[in-house]
């Protein structure tokens, strides 16, 4: 990454996001019990288990460190697929422009007015429940904000004389496109990317609290529909559901902060490229 992206990255939001992974990668060293394991329920808050324990007697903290692997991974992997095909799709209709690009666009329209998490609701009503199912919905719809976005930068920078140059030198499209105008273009990606990660976290814990999450795995999300739905809310055992509620609007707060510091961002077209052909 450029400095000048470096310089202007939020920097609480990359500490808190960063200290999330960490406790993803490293749940099960920092975690005090084994998620599974059972002890008294209903328990309190105390020096034992810091954040009680839930109806089946789980510790909620050992619960919470390990539920971010979930939670972090349908983000994650959400906004990797999406991000590849809304940077192929608008790599190529900006930089063929044309008949490709009326085809790409429409295609695009279409998908943008698609309904995502109605879509996602009515799967998980046919298909058995499952976070594979929800990640490949949404990044199959979420793609098309990433395609506008590259497609516009790509129709700018394709219209710089340092590509007619390329094109004249007889440069093979492919090397033009990944060698001049995608280092330049991955400075408006990695914003989107990081807002679709926040976007689909919270779709995941909405569709999990809507019990459309998979039972075999707990996330933030399914936490908080077990403490509702078990009698934690009843029960006033707030920190029950308030701790993975907290975590969520936590990560997901840290991830818009980098992603909007970086979106405010207009690195300048690559001197490298831009000499390349003089």
């Amino acid at each position: 990454m450029r400095p000048i992206a470096l310089k202007r990255i939020s920097k609480p939001g990359l500490i808190i996001f960063t200290g999330f992974i960490l406790v993803a990668v490293f749940s099960g060293l920092l975690s005090p019990y084994d998620p599974d394991a059972r002890y008294e329920p209903y328990e309190s808050p105390s020096e034992k288990h810091f954040l009680g324990t839930n109806d089946i007697g789980n510790d909620i903290f050992s619960e919470l460190l390990h539920s971010s692997r979930v939670s972090l991974t349908v983000g994650l992997l959400t906004a990797l697929i999406a991000s590849g095909i809304g940077l192929f799709i608008g790599l190529v209709s900006g930089y063929f422009r044309g008949a490709i690009d009326e085809i790409l666009m429409t295609v695009t329209d279409v998908v943008l007015m698609i309904p995502r998490i109605p879509l996602v609701i009515i799967l998980a009503v046919f298909l058995r429940p499952s976070y594979w199912i929800i990640i490949i919905v949404l990044s199959l719809v979420w793609w098309t904000t990433t395609a506008r976005v590259v497609r516009a930068k790509t129709l700018q920078i394709r219209e710089m004389g340092f590509i007619d140059s390329a094109v004249t030198m007889g440069f093979s499209h492919r090397h033009i496109i990944f060698t001049d105008i995608l280092p330049n273009v991955i400075f408006v990606l990695i914003p989107k990317f990081m807002l679709t990660v926040a976007s689909a976290m919270i779709s995941e814990a909405s569709l999990s609290f809507l019990g459309l999450g998979d039972p075999t795995k707990k996330s933030w999300g399914m936490m908080i529909r077990y403490a509702f739905e078990r009698g934690g809310f009843i029960q006033d055992m707030w920190w029950w559901y308030m701790a993975p509620g907290a975590a969520i609007t936590l990560c997901v707060v840290s991830i818009v902060l980098i992603g909007f510091s970086l979106e405010n961002t207009e690195p300048r077209i690559s001197a490298f490229s831009a000499g390349r052909y003089e």
